[in-house]
C-alpha cells in the first residue's frame, strides 16, 4: 500500500482494509504458534541431548568402572596364580625333600636307626583304623626335649581359677549389655525337619572358564589354630595354600609349624571319601572332608552359603557309605539330627553287631566332633569306678561308674554345691547353670595327651611355654578320678585315646623342663593297681567298656551328651546344664556386626568348651540283651573235633584258607598240598558241632556227609577232572612250599601262588586252573605272599616277598578278579606294583599286611622285622628278644588291634604292640611251630607245630589256656572261620 498511489490507498482502503487487517491478525497468530512450535522442539532437542549426554557419561563411567574391575579381577586372578604357583613350587619342593630323605635311607640302609631304642623322638600319626582309633606313632624329626619350656612357678599360682572363671563371666555379662544383644533361648529348634530331604541339591553349571571352577578364602583348622589361605577347586581336585603373608601366620609359633600338615596340598576327587557339615566355634561354616589316606582336612568358611557352594563343586560322596546313608551331596549338607534319624547304626548297635566303642565313635562324628579341632575333641565317659582295688571284677557293677548321672553329679556333695550354684544365680543377662567350666574342652585334651607330640608343642604354645605344675599335671589315672570327683571345676570325661592307645600313658619323647635351673622329668602316668603296664590299662578299660553292664546301661549316657537330657528341662532336672556359650544356637552370630565384640565371643566360646549338637530329643533306645551266640575259641571241648578228612594223594597239606562269610556265593575250605593239588570244601555252616569224629576219604564217602562241616570237593569224591584241581609243574623244586607261599583271594575263585624259577607269581581260577595273570615285579624267586581283609567291592592289597630281599605291595580288584595297575586300572598286562619296599639284606622269609592299620610287616633271614607304611615309607624295625640277636623271623600274624606276634627260630614266640614295644615272650620248647593264627577280636591265638597239638593261647600273656587232641600228623597251617570255627 505503501508503494502505491493516493487513488489505489484509499481504493484498497475502502474495499479490503478489514480482510487486509484480518490476514495480518492470521499471520501474527501463526508467528507465534511457529515460534512457539519451534522452542518447543528445541526444548526437547536439547533435553534428548542432555539425556544423550547423561547416558554417554553414565557409560563411560560404567565402562571406567568395569575397566577397573576387570583389571582387578585379572590382578587377583594374576596373583592366585602367582600363588598357585608358588605354593605348587614348595608342594614339589617339600615332597622331593621327603623322596630325598627317602632314598637316602634306603641307600644307607641302617635299620638299627629305626629301632624304638635309638629314635627318641615320635609323634602320633593322624592314620585313622576302621573305628576311627589313631593308633601309629612315627618317627618325629622335629622332635625336641622342650629344654627351654619352664614349669609354673607354684602349685598354688593357679588355685584361684573359679574366681577367675567368675571374672570372666562378670566381663561376659559387661560384654553382652555392650553389644545390646539378647541371649537367645538355647533350648533346640524342633521345628527343623529330622529326615533327610527327598531331593538332592542340583549340580552346578558345567559351563566355566579357566582351570579353577571356584576359589574361596577359608581357614584351615590344625589342633589350636587355625591357618588362613585360599580352597581353590578345580575340574578333578581341591587345592589348599596357606596365605603365608598372612598376620596370624607371620606370627604363629616357629615349633608349631612343622606339626600343621597341608599348608600347601592338592586332593584329586577319587581320594575324597566323605564330607561332613562341621561347626566352628559354634556356627555351621565348616566342612571336614575325609580322604583315602584315612586323614580329614576341615575347613572353616565365612558363612553356610560357601559351603553349600563348595559341597556342589565337590563330587557327591555323601558322608560315605559306612553308615548306610546316599552318598549325595544333601547327606553331606545335612544336620547331626537328620543324619542320626536315617543312619543304621542304631538299630545295627542295638542288634550288637558293632561294638560300644564303635557306636561312641559314630555319635561322636556326626554330632561335630573332630580330630582336627581340639575345642571338638570326641567324647568318651569315664567307664571304671574303681582303681584302688588290686584286682579288677568286671562282672561287679560296683566296679563301674554310674552312666545315668554326668559326672559332676557322682559325689553327692559336690551335685549339692551345683544345684546351690543354679537355684542362687541371679545375673539377668547370662542364663544359671550348674558347671562353669566343660566336660571336654582343649585344655582337657591337651591335658590327657600331653605325653604325645603333636600335643606337647600344642600345650605349650597355649600356654606360653610353660608346663603346668607336676602335681597338676596328668600323672595318675586314680588321682584324675578322684580330681573328677571332688574338684568344682573339673568335671571332664575321657578320650577315645584312653581306650587304644597306651603310649600316651608313657613319657616316650623323655620330655623334661627347667625349674631353677633343675630339670625335672616329666614321668610315666601312675596307673591303677590292677594294671600292670599302661597297654594292661588300655585293655582293661576297653573290655570294660565293652562290659554287659555298660552295653546295659550306655544309652543313658548317650542322653546326657548327645541327647533328651543335654539341654532344656531334662536337663536341668539330671543336673547337666552348663555355661550358656557352650551350646549351639545360644547367640546369634550375624547379629554382632562389631569384630572387636565377635572375636571377644568367639576368644569366651573356645574357653568355655562346646556340646556336641544335639542328635535326638526323646530316650535313646537301649541295647538289646545279649543272647547266647556260637561257642567262642576257649569254650572248647575233645567233642569240637568234629571231623578227619584225608585225601587219597596223601600228599601233606600246607594251606588250609577259610572264606565262608555268608554273603558269599561259594563258602568254602581250600585245601593246598605239597604237591600243589588243591581242593574246593564246600562249608556246611548249619552242621552240628557235636558229631562224633570221623575219617572221610574219597572211596569212605557216606551219607552222614550232609552232617558234617565239610563236603569234600566232589572232583576229588568222583575221581574226575583231576587236572583242574592241579596249580602246574612249574614251580622251583629248590624252594620249599609253606603257607605262606599262596594266597586265596575272599570269594574264593582264584589262588594266588609263588615259587616258579622264573621269579614270577601267578593268578589261576579255581574253577579250572587255569592261569589268568603272570607277574613279574622282582628280580630272584617270589618266596612268599599274603592278602589284606577285602574292602566291599572286593578289593585288597596282594604283598609278595622275595629273595632279592624286596617287598611289593600290588593291588587287586575283585571287580574284574585280576591285579591292577594302581595309575591305570584297566592295565591288567604288566601292572606296577603300588609300592616296593626296601630295608632287608637277606631273602624275605614271612609277610603280613593290615589295610585297616595301614601297615606291612615283613621278616627276613637272620634279620629284623621291619614295618612300612603302604605307602612304602618304613616306620620301624622291631627289636629282636635279647638272647637271639640273629634270630630269623619265620611267622607273622597281626590283628585288628594292633598285637603282632612273631615267630622266631623254632618255637620262641614274642608278643609287640603296634608300635614296637616288645611286651611277651613264650618259649614252647619242645615244640616246632609252623603255623599260628589269632581269632577275630584278637583275644586269642591258636599255635600248630611238628608234634600235630593244636593249642589257644590267650593273646595278651602268651599263656596257654587249652590244648586240642593230639593229631597224627604235624600241623603246617590254620584258618578259622567266621563263625569261629578251626581247621587245620
Amino acid at each position: 500500500m505503501l508503494l502505491c498511489s493516493q487513488e489505489w490507498q484509499n481504493s484498497l482502503q475502502k474495499h479490503a482494509g478489514l480482510a487486509f487487517i484480518e490476514l495480518v491478525n492470521e499471520g501474527r497468530i501463526l508467528a507465534h504458534a511457529s515460534k512457539d512450535h519451534v522452542v518447543k522442539v528445541a526444548n526437547e532437542a536439547d533435553f534428548i541431548l542432555n539425556r544423550m549426554r547423561a547416558e554417554d557419561i553414565r557409560k563411560a563411567s560404567e565402562f571406567e568402572q568395569l575397566c577397573g574391575q576387570t583389571s582387578l579381577e585379572r590382578k587377583e586372578e594374576d596373583e592366585l596364580c602367582d600363588h598357585f604357583i608358588i605354593s605348587s613350587r614348595q608342594r614339589y619342593l617339600t615332597n622331593a625333600l621327603c623322596l630325598k630323605e627317602k632314598f637316602l635311607s634306603q641307600m644307607i640302609n641302617d635299620k638299627t636307626t629305626y629301632l624304638n631304642s635309638s629314635n627318641p623322638f615320635w609323634k602320633l600319626d593322624p592314620w585313622e583304623d576302621d573305628l576311627r582309633r589313631r593308633r601309629r606313632l612315627i618317627s618325629n624329626s622335629n622332635g625336641t626335649l622342650h629344654s627351654k619350656a619352664i614349669s609354673k612357678l607354684s602349685i598354688n599360682e593357679n588355685d584361684d581359677d573359679d574366681n577367675d572363671m567368675i571374672t570372666t563371666l562378670h566381663k561376659q555379662e559387661y560384654l553382652l549389655k555392650q553389644i545390646k544383644q539378647k541371649v537367645q533361648n538355647f533350648l533346640p529348634n524342633n521345628n527343623d525337619d529330622d529326615n533327610l530331604p527327598q531331593i538332592d541339591e542340583k549340580d552346578i553349571d558345567q559351563e566355566y572358564s579357566g582351570p579353577v571352577r571356584y576359589s574361596t578364602e577359608c581357614s584351615l583348622i590344625c589342633g589350636i589354630t587355625a591357618i588362613y589361605g585360599t580352597l581353590a577347586i578345580t575340574q578333578n581336585a581341591m587345592v589348599f595354600n596357606t596365605n603365608e603373608e598372612d598376620e596370624n601366620f607371620i606370627n604363629l609359633g616357629r615349633n608349631i609349624l612343622p606339626y600343621i600338615e597341608n599348608l600347601h596340598t592338592k586332593w584329586h576327587f577319587n581320594e575324597i571319601r566323605a564330607i561332613f557339615s562341621r561347626r566352628y566355634l559354634l556356627q555351621d561354616r565348616a566342612l571336614e572332608i575325609f580322604v583315602s589316606n584315612r586323614t580329614s582336612i576341615m575347613f572353616a568358611f565365612a558363612d553356610r552359603t560357601i559351603v553349600k557352594k563348595v559341597v556342589n563343586y565337590l563330587p557327591p560322596v555323601g558322608v560315605g557309605g559306612r553308615y548306610g546313608l546316599p552318598q549325595q551331596r544333601r547327606t553331606s549338607l545335612a544336620s547331626p539330627k537328620q543324619l542320626f534319624r536315617s543312619a543304621n547304626m542304631t538299630q545295627r548297635w542295638q542288634r550288637r553287631e558293632i561294638s560300644n566303642f564303635e557306636y561312641l565313635m559314630y555319635l561322636n562324628t556326626i554330632s561335630g566332633r573332630s580330630y582336627q579341632d581340639l575345642n571338638q575333641y570326641p567324647i568318651f565317659p569315664w567307664i571304671i569306678a574303681d582303681y584302688e582295688s588290686e584286682k579288677l571284677d568286671l562282672n561287679k557293677p560296683a566296679t563301674y561308674r554310674d552312666l545315668s548321672k554326668p559326672i559332676g553329679a557322682l559325689n553327692p556333695t559336690r551335685k549339692s554345691f551345683f544345684v546351690e550354684r543354679y537355684n542362687n544365680w541371679e545375673s539377668d543377662i547370662i542364663p544359671a547353670f550348674h558347671y562353669n567350666t566343660h566336660y571336654s574342652t582343649a585344655d582337657f585334651t591337651l591335658y590327657w595327651l600331653i605325653r604325645l607330640e603333636p600335643f606337647t608343642t600344642y600345650y605349650l604354645n597355649l600356654h606360653e611355654n610353660k608346663f603346668d605344675h607336676p602335681n597338676r599335671t596328668f600323672h595318675s589315672i586314680p588321682l584324675s578320678w578322684q580330681n573328677c570327683q571332688r574338684d568344682s571345676s573339673d568335671v571332664k570325661e575321657l578320650i577315645p585315646e584312653l581306650f587304644s592307645l597306651p603310649e600316651m600313658l608313657n613319657n616316650c619323647n623323655q620330655y623334661n623342663f627347667g625349674q631353677n635351673d633343675d630339670e625335672i622329668k616329666i614321668s610315666d602316668v601312675i596307673l591303677p593297681k590292677w594294671a600292670h603296664t599302661p597297654e594292661d590299662f588300655i585293655r582293661i578299660n576297653r573290655a570294660a567298656l565293652e562290659s554287659e553292664f555298660v552295653s546295659s546301661h550306655l544309652h543313658q549316657w548317650i542322653d546326657l551328651i548327645f541327647g533328651y537330657k543335654q539341654r532344656g528341662p531334662e536337663a536341668i532336672r539330671a543336673i547337666n546344664v552348663f555355661y550358656y556359650l557352650t551350646y549351639e544356637g545360644a547367640l546369634n552370630f550375624d547379629a554382632i556386626t562389631n569384630p572387636i565384640d565377635r572375636a571377644a565371643i568367639e576368644a569366651q566360646i573356645k574357653n568355655f568348651g562346646q556340646a556336641p549338637s544335639q542328635i535326638l530329643t526323646e530316650p535313646h533306645p537301649p541295647r538289646n540283651s545279649a543272647i547266647a551266640s556260637n561257642p567262642t575259641m576257649h569254650h572248647v571241648s575233645p567233642e569240637d573235633v568234629s571231623m578227619i578228612m584225608k585225601f587219597s594223594s596223601n600228599a601233606p597239606i600246607i594251606h588250609v584258607a577259610a572264606n565262608t562269610n555268608p554273603t558269599l556265593s561259594t563258602q568254602a575250605i581250600i585245601t593246598i598240598s605239597n604237591k600243589h593239588d588243591f581242593s574246593i570244601n564246600k562249608y556246611n555252616p548249619n552242621a552240628g558241632l557235636s558229631t562224633s569224629t570221623y575219617s572221610e576219604s574219597p572211596q569212605t564217602l557216606t551219607g552222614q556227609q550232609t552232617q558234617l562241616p565239610l563236603s569234600m570237593d566232589s572232583l576229588l569224591v568222583l575221581n574226575t577232572g583231576l587236572h583242574r584241581r592241579h596249580l602246574g609243574d612249574n614251580f622251583d623244586e629248590r624252594i620249599q612250599q609253606r603257607h605262606q607261599s599262596f594266597v586265596v583271594t575272599a570269594d574264593n575263585r582264584f589262588i594266588i601262588s609263588t615259587g616258579y624259577w622264573d621269579k614270577s607269581f601267578r593268578v589261576q581260577n579255581t574253577d579250572m586252573a587255569k592261569t589268568t595273570q603272570v607277574l613279574y615285579g622282582h628280580f630272584d624267586i617270589v618266596t612268599c605272599a599274603c592278602r589284606s581283609d577285602i574292602t566291599i567291592a572286593g578289593n585288597c592289597f596282594i604283598v609278595t616277598g622275595s629273595r632279592d630281599s624286596t617287598v611289593c605291595i600290588w593291588i587287586w580288584n575283585g571287580a574284574k578278579g585280576a591285579i591292577i595297575d594302581k595309575e591305570d586300572p584297566n592295565q591288567e598286562i604288566n601292572p606296577s606294583p603300588t609300592a616296593i619296599l626296601t630295608g632287608h639284606d637277606t631273602e624275605i622269609i614271612c609277610l603280613c599286611v593290615s589295610a585297616e592299620l595301614g601297615i606291612v610287616l615283613s621278616g627276613s633271614e637272620h634279620g629284623l622285622v621291619l614295618q612300612h607304611t603302604l605307602q612304602g615309607d618304613i616306620l620301624r624295625a622291631f627289636e629282636n628278644p635279647s638272647d637271639m640277636m640273629t634270630a630269623t623271623p619265620r611267622l607273622l600274624s597281626l590283628s585288628n588291634d594292633g598285637d603282632i606276634i612273631v615267630c622266631y627260630d623254632r618255637s620262641t614266640l614274642c608278643l609287640y604292640t603296634l608300635n614296637g614295644k616288645l611286651m611277651r615272650q613264650a618259649i614252647f620248647e619242645e615244640e616246632t611251630i609252623q603255623s599260628f593264627i589269632l581269632n577275630t577280636d584278637g583275644q586269642y591265638t591258636v599255635i600248630g607245630g611238628d608234634r600235630g597239638f593244636v593249642q589257644i593261647l590267650r593273646t595278651h600273656d602268651l599263656q596257654p589256656i587249652y590244648a586240642y587232641p593230639q593229631c597224627d600228623a604235624s600241623i603246617r597251617s590254620l584258618t578259622i572261620t567266621h563263625d569261629q570255627s578251626l581247621f587245620s
